[in-house]
């Protein structure tokens, strides 16, 4: 019999609509059931493509004896992280203060006033390693929440009290200068993996943030061991396992150092990032890898994770069928030897195996390698290749699929939609940018609450229909910045209008009068804590996306008030870049763009005419940091940047400016290319 998630729309709730746990959504109705009861509440989050999150539903939410207790001593709670960021965040950051750790799936108990008081994340059905059982915890949470009622409660509310202690206060600290983002890439010297590429040890995560301030660090000081970092590291990780070798895209991340083996699941926020990443490489270096790589992880996002109504799906699962109904962990990507000789024939098969560094032992797991592209490996000629290839993604594609999660996260589409869009700017792709609008479109038509009186943007949709809950910081920071691109790159106004929509609510609902800014609006749900988390994790920080979207958005309409506040949102980067810059490298890269102006490139001419398309390709191709692109007629009122621009010598005409202070006009595109830094064509 479905329990309360039956008419939800989320796939990870949906997920667990059938277990025997009479799961609810997060609810007032679910907290007034656990006071009308007098129990706690076990809370659970987690996401669909989490693989322990999989595991511990199936040890143990499936299971009927464990479901009968939770049932008669709880009330069950689950959460997908994905749609409730903000109910995640406020209890991950009490998980890891009182334990030090977290992850997914994520178990906190609380009070009926939504108070937690015992936290953890996977258990395991049986004692393992030194965790106690899953019902080992239940059972001792009972006991404790019957006979010691009024010491949980006590240590509930200190639990509350040092949260809200936590609040954040940097809009006082000042604008980062080329002290501090100097600071910061010494740090990162001292982090970065010189063997491997990447920065720490095991588990690595790709650094795509970091990357890009080291891209832009090294385009406004000329810093060579800022561009090698961060050539390296993406080289490294195109050639390592979390790549996938045959189908293109990115795993979330890698369990060793070296990145050879995956945590296989696909997540659209990283490979959105890592594709304009690797974009963003080639702009500054030309590298062949780079371009191949971004590419092909953008069509890998058009083929695998684009939505019928043109959105992209969040992700894709890291376990999949391994072909006898039991779900394994990278099932779908990893080969054998002997499977590759069952494909190919022997010959083919030991030539695959070279080059992919497939092993008869494995590099994975019961004799499976993951596919890798060792810098040793043979030159094999490129007809051969790509027919090994054709033939191994045509076995693949015989396997059982990972499952997709397919609702439509605003914030991650809108990182999407800057890599897509610059990308087909970027490589003569018109198909690219296409999507990328196809995409933009999706958000303003389901997304934007207008009817409501509200005028707010929905968090997610799915099936084209929209969620029921808010967007939160990161949303309306990362859209704006995806609107931002498309503008610049289609020419098309209404692109920077709604960007400027976005920007104006950011300063309204999201930014309190010192500056600082929150992950949820004014008016959002009170929690038991307002969220404010001004670090990156997988995706940039919504402070820091905020910061950086307010100052393009400035630096394309001169508004006083957006720069001011993404000047004061970026203290922040002042007091943490150069103590933990590998947790900040968006916010660090936002800073690059500040110091550089950024720059103001107004594009002028008839619409029809090729120097014009020479001008603005040239203009996209500038390395400095976080430079604004507006194109059109002269005197054009779609774009601020636009305006008293007229043509030279009744000639197309790019203007480079800096707080609308501008250079001399240049027709040249070559004398264009020299002042905006390394373009390639």
């Amino acid at each position: 019999m479905p329990n309360h998630l039956a008419h939800e729309t989320s796939p990870y709730l949906l997920q667990h609509a059938d277990n025997p746990v009479d799961w609810w959504p997060w609810s007032p109705e679910a907290f007034a059931e656990a006071r009308e009861r007098g129990v706690p509440v076990l809370l659970s989050v987690g996401y669909s493509s989490c693989h322990w999150c999989h595991v511990m539903a199936h040890e143990s939410f499936e299971d009927e004896l464990t479901a009968a207790y939770l049932n008669e001593h709880f009330v069950n709670v689950k959460v997908d992280r994905e749609e409730r960021p903000d109910v995640d965040a406020v209890y991950m950051e009490a998980v890891q203060a009182a334990t030090g750790q977290g992850g997914w799936p994520m178990t906190v108990f609380l009070t009926p006033d939504a108070e937690p008081f015992y936290f953890g994340t996977y258990f395991p059905p049986e004692p393992r390693h030194g965790m106690p059982s899953f019902m080992q915890v239940l059972e001792g949470v009972r006991t404790a929440w019957v006979g010691r009622r009024d010491e949980v409660a006590e240590v509930a509310k200190k639990i509350v009290r040092d949260l809200a202690g936590r609040q954040l206060d940097y809009g006082r600290a000042g604008v980062p200068g080329p002290e501090e983002l100097a600071q910061a890439l010494l740090g990162l010297t001292r982090d970065y993996d010189s063997r491997h590429g990447g920065f720490g040890g095991a588990p690595k995560f790709p650094p795509s943030m970091v990357v890009e301030f080291l891209l832009r660090h090294h385009a406004r000081t000329g810093a060579e061991g800022a561009l090698q970092m961060a050539a390296d590291t993406c080289e490294a990780m195109a050639r390592g396992g979390i790549y996938d070798q045959l189908g293109g895209g990115f795993a979330r991340y890698s369990v060793d150092r070296a990145w050879v083996v995956p945590h296989f699941e696909k997540m659209l926020y990283d490979n959105a990032l890592l594709c304009r990443a690797y974009a963003h490489l080639w702009r500054s270096t030309g590298s062949g890898l780079a371009r191949r790589v971004a590419l092909e992880t953008a069509d890998f996002m058009v083929r695998e994770l684009r939505t019928r109504e043109g959105g992209f799906a969040s992700a894709l699962d890291a376990d999949s069928d391994d072909g006898t109904g039991k779900h394994v962990e990278g099932a779908y990507y990893a080969w054998t030897a002997a499977e590759l000789r069952e494909v190919l024939g022997d010959e083919d098969a030991g030539t695959a195996m070279a080059y992919f560094g497939v092993t008869e032992e494995g590099t994975f797991e019961h004799g499976k390698s993951v596919l890798q592209l060792p810098q040793d490996g043979p030159v094999v000629e490129a007809a051969r290749m790509a027919s090994i290839r054709e033939r191994l993604l045509a076995a693949r594609a015989s396997r059982p699929a990972p499952g997709r999660d397919d609702k439509v996260v605003a914030a991650w589409n809108g990182l999407a939609i800057a890599a897509l869009a610059e990308c087909g700017a970027y490589f003569d792709r018109p198909d690219l940018v296409e999507r990328a609008t196809e995409a933009a479109d999706l958000l303003v038509r389901v997304h934007f609450d207008a009817a409501s009186g509200r005028a707010r943007l929905a968090r997610t949709s799915k099936d084209g229909v929209v969620g029921g809950n808010d967007g939160v910081l990161e949303d309306y920071g990362d859209v704006a910045e995806g609107f931002l691109a498309l503008a610049a790159v289609t020419g098309e106004g209404v692109w920077l209008e709604f960007a400027g929509f976005l920007a104006d609510l950011i300063l309204d609902q999201f930014t309190a009068e010192d500056g600082t800014l929150y992950d949820t609006a004014h008016d959002a749900e009170q929690l038991i804590r307002r969220p404010q988390d001004p670090t990156d994790n997988a995706a940039p920080a919504g402070w820091t996306a905020a910061a950086g979207a307010l100052l393009s958005y400035a630096a394309h309409t001169g508004s006083e008030a957006h720069r001011t506040a993404a000047e004061r949102a970026l203290g922040v980067v002042h007091a943490l870049g150069p103590r933990a810059p590998r947790f900040i490298g968006w916010g660090l890269a936002v800073a690059e763009a500040l110091l550089d102006g950024p720059r103001e490139i107004a594009v002028v001419g008839p619409a029809d005419d090729a120097a014009l398309h020479r001008l603005h390709r040239t203009a996209l191709l500038g390395t400095a940091p976080g430079a604004v692109v507006a194109v059109g007629e002269p005197g054009g009122d779609e774009f601020p940047l636009l305006a008293d621009r007229p043509l030279v010598g009744g000639r197309p005409a790019a203007y480079v400016c800096r707080h609308f202070v501008c250079a001399a006009p240049t027709g040249d595109d070559r004398a264009l290319a020299r002042e905006l830094g390394a373009v390639r064509s």
